[in-house]
């Protein structure tokens, strides 16, 4: 076999560290940035390199599908993945839109720890949590307090939860998203709150709830 140059064994090193300390496999603009490398498209012919001598597998149809071969890692749901918790979402009367658009996961004030069995195999770039004020959404089990995690979604399927943005308004809200014709039909989970109509025009998915967390 080829020796590795100094470049490949600079990329193998940050890639066992990344994977030790993050659990999941590093971009190509981290490895560009871990390793000071010039440029992405030398980091991905460094890679095609290693590739070629059978110590990393590579799927190309995700970001970050980086695998290194002949190495024990641990089973996939067992994998930790740390969101960002970037606010808060009303499960009652609308609240203010929380900023979720560019939040980076290492850097946010508070981070929710979830298993990829948690998050359906879904990326940490796609998904963030909010935490529920109100009780609106009680009798699908999430309460006052809760946390949701959310997959960044511009549409849903009738019956889904979702945040929903209020445009008129500028105000979000959690709640079961129909459509009725030109109207959207908001739907709370609690027996003792009615439905809130808005025509379709005014309202825009924001995001699908992945999971809930009981608040302890």
């Amino acid at each position: 076999m080829k020796r590795r140059s100094d470049k490949q064994e600079r990329i193998l090193d940050f890639l066992r560290d990344f994977l030790t300390q993050h659990d999941y496999p590093p971009s190509i603009r981290d490895i560009q940035a871990g390793c000071s490398i010039s440029s992405t498209s030398v980091v991905d012919y460094n890679l095609k390199a290693l590739e070629a001598k059978g110590l990393i597998q590579r799927d190309r149809e995700i970001s970050r599908g980086i695998k290194l071969v002949g190495e024990e890692r641990r089973p996939e749901s067992e994998y930790t993945i740390r969101v960002p918790l970037v606010g808060t979402i009303a499960a009652g009367q609308p609240l203010p839109v929380p900023t979720t658009e560019g939040v980076d996961p290492d850097f946010a004030d508070e981070t929710v720890a979830l298993t990829a069995d948690q998050v359906g195999g879904r990326h940490r770039d796609e998904i963030y949590a909010l935490r529920v004020k109100g009780t609106s959404m009680i009798d699908a089990l999430i309460n006052d307090g809760d946390i949701v995690v959310m997959e960044r979604a511009q549409a849903v399927r009738d019956g889904e939860m979702a945040a929903v943005w209020v445009k008129d308004a500028n105000e979000v809200t959690l709640k079961k998203f129909y459509r009725e014709g030109d109207r959207v039909r908001l739907q709370p989970m609690n027996a003792t709150m009615d439905p809130i109509y808005h025509a379709a025009s005014n309202v825009q998915v924001q995001g699908r709830v992945v999971t809930a967390i009981r608040a302890m």
